[in-house]
């Protein structure tokens, strides 16, 4: 089974430039998980909302429009469809879809972006900690959690080109990433770099203004994460850093039926 996970920085923007179907194409995956799609249902044309041989699932912001927003396409229909972390307060962006299947738990997530002052960056860490909590009440239900997404962190030096210049910036703060730290405490595993703990320059987001991706000066902040129990399950992941259509290019990941 191929997951693939892709923040599109603006559904319709991607379909339009004709970034979106192609991806179904030539990749061929099982589950298409989004993030920032940016646009509710209603306002995506049909041959987007409705993919052939995939049940589609979209989430969006309650009040702001063009904004956020998660959907997943699915080849198998889940056994149960649920949205948000259940904290009213974290729950009105639009930011998670989860779906449970047989063997696994996939969450899909846009995790918040810590810019733009002291309280977006309260806004992220309380989503953070909840969204932990949410993962370890899955798992102490006896269920198998794989995560993706955005998640607007990048946890080491080796995840982004130019460490230094940005400790000090959202996106690399210690804070931030002690709560990668935890993550993997509590026996999460970031499966591509478990699979590449040595690789350097991979990167999944780049800033558009300064034309970073030309110079691959990026981040890895797109993540795939799996409990540590169902890690013999995952065949391989990969990057897919030659792929357009938005500011971040698509990660996928493979696991055994």
């Amino acid at each position: 089974m191929k997951i693939i996970s892709w923040n599109t920085n603006g559904l319709r923007a991607t379909a339009k430039q004709g970034f979106f179907a192609p991806l179904f194409q030539e990749q061929a995956p099982d589950i298409l998980c989004l993030q920032e799609t940016k646009a509710e249902p209603a306002q995506l044309p049909e041959n987007v909302r409705e993919i052939p041989g995939y049940f589609s699932y979209f989430s969006h912001p309650k009040t702001k429009k063009g904004y956020s927003g998660v959907a997943i396409y699915t080849k198998e229909k889940p056994q149960e469809v649920f949205y948000g972390l259940g904290v009213e307060e974290l729950d009105n962006e639009g930011r998670l879809i989860g779906m449970k299947f047989k063997k696994f738990t996939l969450i899909n997530c846009y995790f918040p972006n810590g810019g733009q002052g002291p309280d977006r960056l309260k806004y992220k860490l309380e989503f953070y900690e909840a969204f932990l909590k949410f993962i370890l009440k899955l798992r102490k239900a006896g269920e198998n959690v794989i995560f993706c997404g955005d998640i607007n962190t990048a946890h080491e030096a080796i995840d982004l080109a130019r460490p230094k210049e940005n400790e000090e910036n959202t996106g690399f703060l210690p804070i931030e990433r002690a709560w990668l730290d935890k993550v993997v405490k509590n026996n999460f595993v970031d499966v591509w770099r478990n699979l590449n703990p040595n690789k350097k320059d991979v990167y999944t987001y780049w800033d558009q203004k300064t034309r970073a991706r030309d110079r691959n000066v990026g981040w890895r902040i797109d993540y795939f994460f799996v409990d540590a129990k169902i890690l013999n399950k995952i065949k391989d992941t990969g990057v897919l850093g030659d792929y357009y259509g938005s500011d971040h290019c698509p990660i996928w990941l493979e696991i055994s039926n």
